[in-house]
């Protein structure tokens, strides 16, 4: 099984950067099998291409407009992960909606999709996060772990 674990966002926006603030965390706090590629995708778009091909499994760690509580946890998968990219849920979205779409036009997109996420607070110009989404950055690394140990893939700290 290739498994991607993809965390985008521009690290001088705050909030915007949590998911390579968890993908950063989960790294630092985890043996990670040789399956399991870790991407920091920065602000990536169609760069992302080749990485991503043939992918068995995507887990995205990003930033997601909710409309909900700022730091409130989101995951989106199956059908929802769709409907996603049509409503513009995080910045990156653009990006990583043409990836995918190229991909599956191919015929290479990722068997599947999880998008892990946190309402944010803010984008203003700062290298922090804001307390309420710093404080779900754990969450972000404890659910991506649960989706690996629920496709069989073990990730001891």
């Amino acid at each position: 099984m290739r498994v991607v674990i993809l965390g985008i966002g521009n690290l001088l926006l705050s909030d915007e950067s949590v998911g390579v603030r968890a993908l950063e965390a989960l790294r630092d706090g985890h043996d990670v099998p040789p399956e399991v590629t870790l991407i920091d995708g920065g602000t990536s778009g169609m760069e992302l291409l080749e990485d991503l091909e043939g992918v068995d499994l995507l887990i995205v760690l990003d930033a997601v407009f909710a409309n909900r509580a700022p730091g409130s946890f989101i995951r989106l998968s199956g059908d929802e992960v769709p409907v996603f990219f049509r409503r513009m849920l995080s910045p990156h979205q653009v990006g990583l909606s043409e990836v995918l779409a190229s991909l599956d036009l191919l015929g290479r997109a990722p068997h599947e999709v999880v998008v892990l996420g946190v309402q944010p607070l803010t984008f203003e110009t700062g290298m922090k996060l804001s307390a309420p989404v710093a404080a779900r950055v754990p969450d972000l690394v404890n659910a991506a772990v649960q989706e690996l140990d629920a496709h069989g893939i073990r990730l001891d700290p």
